[in-house]
């Protein structure tokens, strides 16, 4: 996936196959939010920001961390959802069954991640917010509006698997993952919001 052009993806989604989906483009949007924020740190550079230059070095390396991840729980998404078709496609009987709890399973896995990859994001959009360069100042709010999308929507791509999934364990486990997500949404509003009351003037 991550040596599609834009337009051969776009293409890809839009087709009538399983994958790329919902997932994919959660993952891809975390990663727009840890590449958009990147670009802040790198602009609050230099002997105006020395003051911060500890911190923008440090969130410049997690941010491209967070990038590359994101990039590949996109790969690991439609990998996953494939996987769940394919368990679809066996014989009725009790393998399929299982086999079909077990991809469920594991294609909450990477949904669940980038939830947790975006809320890190809106972390950092809080870092950033009163250090940055101002000139990219709405930058922050497109990055912080970008994990916002990727918390919404890897949560209801975990969701969907959780009916399938047996083990109540997992589902337990899962569930707490998310429970941080309408939290963190709150916050990516409320930098959007300080970022705007700031443009205004």
């Amino acid at each position: 996936m991550r040596d599609l052009t834009i337009v051969d993806f776009l293409t890809r989604l839009a087709d009538r196959v399983p994958a790329p989906g919902g997932g994919a483009t959660a993952a891809l949007h975390a990663a727009q939010a840890a590449a958009l924020l990147g670009m802040v740190a790198r602009y609050t550079t230099g002997e105006k920001y020395t003051e911060h230059a500890e911190t923008v070095v440090s969130v410049i390396a997690e941010t491209d961390t967070l990038r590359a991840r994101a990039l590949k729980l996109a790969e690991d998404d439609a990998a996953a959802f494939t996987a769940v078709t394919d368990a679809y496609r066996l014989p009725k009987g009790p393998e399929r069954s299982a086999a079909i709890a077990v991809a469920l399973q594991g294609a909450a896995e990477p949904p669940a991640r980038v939830a947790e990859a975006a809320t890190r994001v809106v972390e950092l959009c809080e870092l950033m917010l009163p250090i940055g360069n101002r000139n990219v100042v709405t930058d922050v709010a497109a990055a912080a509006e970008a994990a916002r999308a990727a918390l919404t929507t890897a949560r209801v791509n975990v969701e969907v698997n959780l009916g399938g999934i047996k083990d109540e364990r997992i589902r337990e486990e899962l569930n707490i993952r998310l429970s941080g997500v309408d939290a963190a949404v709150a916050r990516a509003d409320w930098v959007t919001a300080e970022v705007r009351e700031e443009i205004k003037q």
